[in-house]
C-alpha cells in the first residue's frame, strides 16, 4: 500500500543490535505486588470434588461471586470433565485462592461486599503473580458505562445477568483458546527454554504467514526469527515486549500482544470491531461487544503512542475500524 511501511521479521541478533543502537537504555515498566496475608483463611463456599488424577487436563476456573445460588448455577453449568471450578464468596478470599492455586480464568461479579469486582480486577492487574490471568465479568450491572468501566480496569470480557448458559460456555472457551494460543496467561513462571516460538504465540497463523513471506528465511518454530518491525516499532514475539520509538520497552499483556501482532502483520488493512472480535477474541459471529475492542484499542494506544489522543501508528479509519502503520 502506498505510503505505508511493510513489516520486517528480524532475527534475535538483529533485533538486539537495533535496540541497542537506537536506545541503549530501554526501560521496562514494573508493577508493585500486593502484600499477601499467608495466614488468611480461604473462604471457599464450594469446590468441584470430582477432580481426575490429571487435574492439569482441565481448565481451572475461579468464580468469585457472593450470591450462593448464582455461584452454584455457574458451577453446575461449567462443571464436568472440561473445567475444574473453585468458588469464593468475596474478592479478598478469591485473590487469596488465586495466589495459592492459580486459575486459567476468573469469573468475577462486580456488586460484592467489602471489595467490589472493579477493585478485585484492578488489584489483580497490579499484582505480577496474577496480572495476566484473564477475567470475565459476570454481573447485573448492565449499563454501557458499567461495561466500559469494566474493560477500563482490565477485564477481558463482560457478560450481563441474567445470562444464557450456552453463551457463558462459549465466552469461557473463547478466552481459554486465546490464552492457550498465546502460550501464557500469567500462571507460573516461564524459563527461557520454555518460551513459545512464533508458531506457538498468540498470532500463530499470522506469524507463520509473516515468516513465510520473509524471503523464505525463516520457518515456523524457528526461534531465531522472532522480531517484527513496522515503522519504528519492534515487537518481540518471544518476550512479548514492544519497543516504541522513544526507546521504552513495554511488556504487553497476552491480549494486547494478540491485537497488536494481528494489526502489524496486516499493515494498512482496516479491521472492523466485529472482525477483531471474531479473529482475535475468537467469539462466534454476532457475540461480544464492540466496546470490548474500543476499550482495548484505547488502552493500547495509551501505552504505545506518544500522543494517545492523536495516534499515528494505531489509527482509526472513520466508520470502518482500525489499522496499523504510519502514513507518510
Amino acid at each position: 500500500m502506498v505510503g505505508l511501511a511493510q513489516p520486517v521479521l528480524l532475527s534475535h541478533q538483529e533485533c538486539v543490535k537495533m535496540a541497542d543502537k537506537n536506545h541503549p537504555a530501554g526501560v521496562t515498566a514494573k508493577r508493585e505486588a500486593i502484600p499477601v496475608d499467608k495466614d488468611h483463611p480461604a473462604d471457599v463456599i464450594a469446590r468441584n470434588e470430582a477432580i481426575p488424577a490429571d487435574k492439569n487436563a482441565q481448565s481451572h476456573i475461579l468464580v468469585i461471586e457472593d450470591d450462593y445460588l448464582v455461584a452454584r448455577t455457574i458451577e453446575r453449568s461449567l462443571g464436568g470433565d472440561e473445567f475444574r471450578i473453585t468458588l469464593a464468596s468475596r474478592g479478598e478470599k478469591g485473590m487469596f485462592l488465586a495466589r495459592h492455586d492459580q486459575p486459567d480464568l476468573v469469573i468475577l461479579d462486580i456488586i460484592m461486599p467489602d471489595m467490589d469486582g472493579y477493585q478485585v480486577c484492578q488489584a489483580m492487574r497490579a499484582d505480577p503473580q496474577l496480572a495476566e490471568i484473564p477475567i470475565l465479568f459476570l454481573t447485573a450491572k448492565v449499563k454501557p458505562q458499567d461495561r466500559i468501566a469494566g474493560f477500563n480496569v482490565g477485564a477481558d470480557d463482560y457478560l450481563c445477568k441474567p445470562f444464557n448458559v450456552n453463551e457463558l460456555i462459549l465466552r469461557v472457551r473463547a478466552i481459554l483458546r486465546r490464552t492457550r494460543a498465546t502460550g501464557s496467561n500469567g500462571v507460573g513462571s516461564t524459563s527461557p527454554a520454555d518460551k513459545p516460538t512464533p508458531s506457538d504465540t498468540a498470532g500463530g497463523i499470522a506469524s507463520r504467514l509473516a515468516m513465510k513471506s520473509a524471503a523464505g528465511s525463516a520457518h515456523p518454530g524457528d526461534s531465531s526469527a522472532h522480531c517484527l518491525v513496522l515503522d519504528d516499532y519492534i515487537l518481540d514475539t518471544s518476550s512479548f515486549e514492544l519497543q516504541i520509538p522513544q526507546g521504552e520497552k513495554i511488556r504487553l499483556t497476552p491480549l494486547q500482544f494478540d491485537l497488536l501482532y494481528h494489526l502489524m502483520t496486516h499493515p494498512g488493512e482496516t479491521f472492523s470491531p466485529s472482525r477483531l472480535l471474531d479473529e482475535i477474541w475468537d467469539f462466534p459471529s454476532g457475540k461480544g461487544s464492540p466496546d470490548l475492542v474500543r476499550v482495548h484499542i484505547k488502552t493500547l494506544r495509551e501505552r504505545i503512542e506518544a500522543d494517545p489522543a492523536a495516534p499515528r501508528f494505531l489509527r482509526t479509519v472513520p466508520g470502518k475500524g482500525y489499522t496499523a502503520g504510519i502514513l507518510r
